[in-house]
């Protein structure tokens, strides 16, 4: 694989963690709130951010 085609999967796993991130913090506006189910649907989106990122790290150790 080309080191071009690493530093794509590492960008793409960095932007994948930054949503995550986004995503937490946004959830924590709702903790306490009536809209509980926004709060779960948010952690729920969260998780999935969390895999794939753990996913694209995957990647890149095969890259290597």
């Amino acid at each position: 694989m080309s080191s071009a085609s690493a530093a794509e999967i590492s960008v793409i796993a960095d932007g994948i963690d930054g949503y995550r991130a986004r995503v937490r913090d946004l959830a924590e506006l709702f903790i306490g709130s009536p809209q509980e189910d926004l709060l779960a649907t948010l952690h729920e989106a969260e998780r999935a951010l969390r895999n794939a990122h753990r996913t694209m790290q995957r990647a890149i150790k095969l890259t290597r």
